[in-house]
């Protein structure tokens, strides 16, 4: 993971990296996508631990607010075509 503090749920701009995993911050989702081996090595088990304490702060996040039972959907806007 990168050096920066990773906040969950604080913006819409911190994107990590570790393996070809990527985890997408946004203000009411947290998007993770790729994929990473969790081999049974030492570089393994860190990946492991990165992957273990990144989730353990979504947690405590999400455990530390009011949560409505599920999010609406988000509004859909249409745009006129800027090249038609």
């Amino acid at each position: 993971m990168s050096a920066r503090k990773f906040v969950p749920y604080a913006n819409e701009s911190d994107v990590v990296h570790f393996g070809q995993l990527m985890v997408e911050n946004r203000v009411d989702r947290i998007t993770i996508s790729g994929d990473i081996d969790l081999t049974a090595d030492q570089a393994g088990l860190a990946s492991a631990r990165q992957l273990q304490q990144l989730l353990a702060a979504i947690i405590a996040t999400l455990e530390g607010q009011e949560l409505p039972a599920k999010l609406p959907p988000a509004p859909v806007k249409t745009v006129d075509n800027p090249f038609a």
